[in-house]
């Protein structure tokens, strides 16, 4: 149980960054734009909830049901210094910076 524990208590104590992330369909050039307060864990759900065919997106669902996992890539965009932000500072600063990239990108946002 110890090992457990000693598992859980890292996992809370890990350096967590927050930051704008692209997903890429290598086949036919389109771009999603999201923002997360965990780049390290992001992959994983996005990757798991298309997967499943529950993504909130409907294009990006769309696009990886027609291409397949293996046409898409992840890719960090900009690591974000929140540093001393509160949890609605760093909320608007996401949003800020995913919509700074999803224009200069001409990308479609994603919620998350």
């Amino acid at each position: 149980m110890t090992d457990r524990r000693n598992l859980v208590r890292d996992y809370k104590d890990r350096e967590v960054e927050a930051g704008v992330y692209a997903i890429r369909c290598v086949l036919t050039g389109e771009v999603w734009i999201g923002g997360t307060p965990d780049l390290s864990t992001r992959q994983n759900g996005v990757w798991f909830s298309l997967r499943m065919g529950g993504h909130s997106s409907p294009s990006l669902q769309a696009a990886w049901k027609t291409h397949g996992e293996a046409a898409f890539g992840f890719e960090v965009l900009e690591v974000i210094d929140d540093k001393g932000l509160e949890r609605l500072g760093r909320a608007s600063l996401l949003v800020e910076r995913r919509e700074h990239w999803r224009a200069s990108l001409s990308a479609e946002g994603l919620r998350r």
